[in-house]
């Protein structure tokens, strides 16, 4: 059996303490009680407001073989997939390579513009994880999230390398990276600070 060679990779943007998003998450509020509007454009400002300044951490954000999110990222959809949504991300999603959606529900894979596939996983973060890194071709695999899927993947041991982009603010409750996480051990690879984020990258130890 070939040992994969690329890294599981998580990349997420929390709060100061510890959120990803807030509660009450809807389709117009797709990060619910953010202290703005829902549109995440606090924790995000880093990306939108401030990109060159993180241009190194934004052009990497998407260069993994191949990506995992769980259902609640992909969209508000519930249930059975009676209505059709294909993500947030309109017609040509940023990834330009498969991206596996863990769900309850199972649906055929929808093919967008740009080399985005999405495939909808119904066993399990593993299974997930087996079709991603084949995808992927020994490269890496990133989990985007949000925290809940992460938080399984980190649970299983499963994730190599933690890339965090911290923004100044806090939300109080939400969504919460490490929630019903065992102890970690993190080895600290980088860290840089800006105006609007502290980017901080481990690996996770086993």
């Amino acid at each position: 059996m070939t040992t994969p060679t690329g890294k599981v990779i998580c990349d997420i943007t929390i709060s100061a303490d510890g959120y990803s998003a807030g509660l009450d998450q809807t389709e117009e509020r797709p990060f619910g009680d953010d202290g703005g509007d829902g549109s995440g454009a606090g924790l995000h400002a880093w990306m939108f407001d401030t990109p060159d300044e993180n241009r190194a951490e934004i052009d990497r954000l998407n260069t993994a073989g191949a990506f995992i999110m769980g259902r609640n990222m992909f969209g508000p959809v519930r249930g059975a997939w009676v209505r059709r949504w294909n993500g947030w991300w309109g017609g040509d999603p940023p990834f330009h390579a498969p991206v596996f959606v863990l769900t309850h529900h199972a649906r055929e894979p929808q093919p967008m513009d740009g080399g985005t596939t999405y495939h909808f996983v119904t066993d399990g973060i593993v299974s997930a994880l087996d079709r991603a890194r084949t995808a992927a071709g020994g490269g890496d695999v990133t989990v985007l999230g949000g925290a809940t899927t992460i938080n399984q993947y980190l649970a299983a041991g499963l994730i190599h390398e933690l890339r965090l982009h911290i923004a100044p603010l806090t939300l109080g409750t939400g969504t919460r990276l490490f929630e019903g996480v065992p102890p970690l051990r993190l080895e600290q690879l980088t860290a840089r600070a800006a105006s609007r984020v502290t980017h901080v990258t481990y690996r996770v130890s086993t």
